[in-house]
Formats: structure tokens, sequence, C-alpha cells
């Protein structure tokens, strides 16, 4: 359909206006321009509503029936024009059509099927990574084009206050990539100067067999990247993930003392702190490993280091499964100059992951000690219940 005969169409509708929106709306759709057909769609659903086509500031409140249903119409017409200019490669503006929908599964199935490019990049990074629609594809699109240490500032900077589910997208990506990079430096350094290692090698397997690979301050990648790789992996959860966090712990623990770079409590003594933290995990040397930073949390004092070493243990008591141990660890250690309303909602979020209901008894006996009366009332509401 050409312009001028949308206009005549457009003519012979006159008396019928809900079929000359009708009109106008297939040619927005034939055309495929998306932010004209929006507004088409917004006229058609006024003009079904009973309502002016144009709204205007001094239109009347509707009844709230009719608000439903005009809310309805606009976010099915932002759901469409969305998608047209998603699939048309305009990613910004797509999504700016969608957030209202709020629709992140249809956003991601449309953008899985864009290719990053150099010229997509910023908005596509935008969209999967800082709007959060699919927080793996975008940090590892930045890991591919802007490398290792932009992506490890980047996730210092922008998603280490994100949840867990999106820190654990991006840190099995950054894991993976360093991961394997290293195995292959590692495996081109040993076919270097002896016969290959065998391809099921792992990493573990490679240097363990090895005592001479790193020796005389000797290193395969930047030591700075291997560090922080090792401690943003502690959020991971699968099993082979941790294992290969491990390995790069051990691969760490043999480095020259000058790259041995000290953590921040409970892991100091960073890269055997984290070996032992891997390993709890991975449920080897358990109570060896817990006993490590039990005395951690007893002994750090929480005025200067804050209270990591607590919310470590704490942490790892509850991923064992331990969730009475986990609780009365935390009622037990947590300072008291630290509000009740901090610790409680992460007592109860432990206490939903057991099935014994006797652990939130020690944290009605907590609110009660610290005189936290909204609290109690919220955790014997979720006891009874």
């Amino acid at each position: 359909m050409t312009s001028s005969e949308i206009f005549s169409r457009l003519d012979d509708q006159r008396s019928n206006p809900g079929e000359m929106i009708e009109q106008m709306v297939a040619y927005f759709r034939e055309k495929r321009q998306p932010m004209e057909l929006f507004e088409a769609l917004k006229m058609r659903v006024r003009h079904r509503l009973g309502l002016p086509v144009l709204s205007s500031e001094a239109e009347k409140t509707n009844p709230e029936a009719v608000e439903r249903q005009l809310e309805s119409g606009l976010l099915d017409a932002c759901r469409e024009a969305g998608v047209m200019l998603i699939e048309d490669g305009k990613i910004a503006e797509g999504w700016m059509y969608l957030r209202p929908t709020g629709d992140l599964e249809l956003a991601r199935k449309l953008m899985a099927e864009i290719p990053v490019t150099d010229d997509n990049y910023d908005a596509m990074i935008q969209v999967l990574l800082h709007e959060g629609v699919d927080i793996a594809r975008g940090y590892q699109a930045v890991i591919d084009h802007q490398g290792t240490c932009n992506s490890i500032t980047l996730f210092e900077q922008a998603l280490q206050q994100r949840s867990k589910a999106d820190r654990r997208a991006a840190a099995a990506c950054l894991l993976e990539h360093l991961y394997h990079e290293l195995v292959v430096l590692v495996r081109g350094d040993i076919a270097r100067r002896e016969a290959p290692a065998e391809e099921s090698e792992s990493l573990f397997e490679m240097i363990e067999k090895r005592k001479w690979i790193l020796n005389e301050g000797g290193y395969h990648l930047d030591t700075t990247h291997l560090a922080s790789t090792v401690r943003i992996a502690a959020v991971l959860t699968e099993p082979s993930q941790l294992r290969k966090a491990w390995e790069l712990a051990q691969y760490g623990r043999r480095l020259d003392h000058q790259f041995q770079y000290p953590g921040e409590e409970p892991f100091v003594d960073f890269y055997p702190a984290y070996s032992a933290y891997y390993q709890v995990l991975l449920g080897e040397n358990v109570e060896a490993g817990l006993k490590v930073f039990e005395r951690k949390a007893k002994s750090v004092d929480p005025t200067q280091h804050g209270t990591a070493a607590i919310e470590t243990y704490v942490e790892l008591l509850d991923r064992l499964g331990r969730h009475g141990d986990a609780i009365e660890a935390a009622v037990n250690l947590v300072p008291d100059a630290v509000p009740s309303q901090r610790i409680v909602p992460l007592l109860l979020e432990i206490a939903g992951r057991s099935d014994d209901d006797s652990v939130y008894a020690p944290i009605l006996d907590y609110c009660r000690k610290h005189n936290d009366v909204i609290g109690y009332a919220a955790v014997s509401h979720v006891a009874g219940s």
C-alpha cells in the first residue's frame, strides 16, 4: 500500500471511524513503522473504550474498569511495537517499549536472535546486562569484546549489588573464561618443555604432576585477574564450577610469594583460605574447613574488619544444609550493635530452607532479646504458617 493509497482509504472510511483506524493499523504494520503503529494501536484502544482517540490534559478521570482496559490495551501496543523494533535491530528503542510490559522472557528470546556486534554493542550491553534481560549473555559479551580486566571491573562496579542469581550468571562466565584460558596456556607451556599433557588432564592434574611449572616466579596470565576470579566465583553453586574455582586456587597457592596477594577477612591468607572454602562446598575435608572459618568468625574483631568472617561461616553452614547450626551461629556471633532488622530477614531465609520447625525458636528468642517486636511478629507468622 502506498502513502497515497492509505489516504484514499482513510477518506473512504470517514463515516466509519473504527474501520478507518483499522486501515491505519494495517498500513503501519505492513510498512513496519513501529512507533507510528504504537500511536495507531493507542488510538484503537481509546476508540473501543469510547474515549477521544487523542488524550489531552483536560481529560477527566475514567472509571476504574475503563482505566484497567486502557492500561491493558496500551501494554499490548507497547509489546507489538517493541517486538517490531527489536526484530529490526533497534535495540534501545525496542526495549523502551517492551520495558513497561515486564515481559523479560519475551525480550530475552528476541535478543537471543540478534548477534552482538561492534555497531550494537553499547545498546546490547545496556539492555542485556544493565537492564537485566540476560545477565549471562551480556556479561559474556563484555568478556569477548572488552577482555578480562574490564569485565572484572564491571562486575565490581555494576553487578556486586545485584541479586545472587545475577551474580552467579556473570561469575560463571568469568570463571569458565579464565579457567579455559589458563588451561590452554599451561598446556602450551608443557608442550614446549616436554611431552604434551594428556587431553584429559585438568589444570590441577597438570600442575600437580609438574612441580616445576611455576618455578622461579613463573606465571601464565595476569595474577590479579586470577585472584579476582577466585574471589568472585565464591557465589557459584554448581559442583563442576566449584571444582574449577578450587583448581584456580591451587594454581594460585603455587605462585611465587610476590603474587600471593592478601585478601580481606576471613580470606587474609588468600589462596589457602579459598582452597578450604571451596573444599567445604565440595564436601571434602568439611569439618577441618569449617573449623578454620569458625575460628575466624569467633576471633576476628568485627569493629575493625566488619562481620564478613561471621557471615562466611554462617553461609557455609547454610550451604551445607546445616540450617539450624547456621541460625545458632548467627544469633550467637553477630554483635549486638548490628540492628536486628538486618539479621532477621536472613535468619528467616535460612529457616525457610529447613524441614525442622524448631529452627524458628532461636530466632524468636533473638527478637525478644533485642526488643524487636516487628521481627518477632514476622517470625511467628512464618513459623505458624
